[in-house]
């Protein structure tokens, strides 16, 4: 069972590494067309977005934004790399609660 879990935890790893990978490098460089310049423009000045207002991701958001230096054409980027990561960070307790060949979420 040992052995078991770190292979679990090595794959999840893994799989965490490669998708970061992919994420970040197919990043949209600039913000898009929709609500999402509204969002990073309300996180850079860290300001209240359309209501409600979505607190915790402007504050997560105005952290990452911190990263990019003043750079303001880097601000849409680092707030794209926080999305990506949350969405990394999201899957993998998907690959280890329900690994691959296991039955109704039970593994073996």
């Amino acid at each position: 069972m040992k052995n078991y879990n770190k292979i679990n935890n090595l794959t999840g790893w893994a799989a965490f590494a490669v998708s970061a990978f992919v994420y970040l490098r197919t990043i949209e460089p600039t913000g898009s067309f929709w609500d999402c310049g509204e969002f990073i423009a309300a996180a850079f000045k860290l300001q209240v977005g359309h209501p409600p207002g979505a607190p915790l991701f402007l504050m997560i958001a105005r952290f990452f934004t911190l990263f990019a230096g003043g750079d303001v054409k880097l601000v849409p980027i680092m707030v794209n790399v926080m999305s990506a990561l949350i969405c990394i960070y999201h899957f993998i307790p998907l690959l280890v609660c329900y690994p691959p060949g296991s039955q109704n979420g039970q593994s073996y």
